[in-house]
């Protein structure tokens, strides 16, 4: 039986990845931090099935203790300040929580010998930023130009990952996932922001508006669901050290995202760009080329965007 610590276990993807790994036959022994402010609806159904730690990844002290209750075989580092508008108002709090904690868990590690731990390092397909059309699909190999405080921050901890991995010995992998999607996202992530609308005006009579940022985007999705199987796998077959994308490898304008969640509703609302939404700078394409990751593991998304939006509309429904 493996140990297993996950930093934020109570997020998005932290609560996904959990259920994953208590569904493997294997039986491990899951861990997670949590702050002492977290919602922990996510993962409520799960707590007997748990061991939940209070813990802030920006104290030293109390990743420390958590690394020493955990004793982990392996370790996701999820926690971190992941919304890209945020960071724009709050760029020292982005950079600190997430250089930081992360800095924070290999220090611990290291501190205590536990050297034969595998750790994932998640990074972003945002460290990528501006890329040229002829660069797309885009490889591991393709030059970071982030365009926000948190794509900058993806970077700085990409490269701690990597420097430990190269200076200490850590069995470190890093991965690169484009978007991923699915229920219990954040209402301020945009396809979750639509879904929560529409069900908001099925629900209520609301006023038939949608309030909408940039639908030109085009972004690369996968479903969370799939997402952490591909890093228990990187975790099983990748090499400390490297790096690999995560994706589909297929693009799709934000507008079609909503676009197909609208054809799922009983409304069809009229919409209004909402300049609180735009940001600063956008990156106008992020598609990725996953085969590095696929001919190492044979991972390969399973879930129909359609399925995964039709799951995020239900979510939203229920929740309203």
């Amino acid at each position: 039986m493996s140990r297993i610590l996950i930093t934020g276990l109570t997020g998005f993807v932290g609560s996904h990845l959990a259920e994953y790994l208590l569904s493997l036959p294997e039986g491990h022994q899951i861990y997670g931090t949590m702050r002492w402010r977290s919602r922990t609806e996510n993962v409520d159904h799960l707590r007997a099935r748990l061991t939940l730690l209070e813990c802030d990844v920006r104290d030293g002290t109390s990743v420390r203790e958590a690394v020493a209750t955990a004793r982990p075989d392996y370790l996701f580092h999820l926690a971190a300040q992941s919304h890209i508008p945020t960071s724009w108002h709050a760029p020292t709090d982005t950079v600190l929580t997430n250089l930081l904690g992360q800095l924070n868990v290999l220090e611990s590690l290291r501190e205590q010998n536990l050297t034969g731990c595998v750790v994932l390092v998640p990074g972003s397909s945002e460290e990528y930023g501006v890329v040229p059309k002829e660069a797309l699909p885009i490889q591991e190999t393709c030059e970071p130009h982030p365009v926000s405080p948190y794509a900058v921050s993806k970077v700085a901890q990409d490269m701690l990952a990597y420097q430990y991995a190269q200076s200490y010995g850590l069995r470190i992998i890093r991965t690169r996932a484009f978007n991923h999607i699915g229920p219990r996202r954040a209402i301020d992530y945009a396809e979750a922001s639509f879904a929560a609308q529409l069900a908001g005006m099925e629900k209520r009579g609301a006023s038939p508006v949608m309030k909408v940022g940039n639908l030109a985007a085009i972004r690369d999705y996968c479903d969370v669901r799939d997402v952490v199987e591909a890093y228990w796998l990187a975790l099983q077959k990748g090499a400390p050290g490297e790096v690999y994308n995560i994706c589909s490898g297929q693009g799709r304008p934000v507008q079609e995202i909503l676009d197909l969640l609208i054809s799922m509703s009983t409304v069809k609302p009229k919409l209004e760009v909402d300049p609180e939404r735009l940001r600063p700078h956008d990156a106008p394409a992020l598609v990725g080329d996953c085969r590095r990751f696929h001919e190492l593991t044979g991972w390969a998304p399973k879930r129909a965007l359609a399925q995964t939006l039709r799951d995020i509309l239900e979510h939203w429904r229920q929740r309203v």
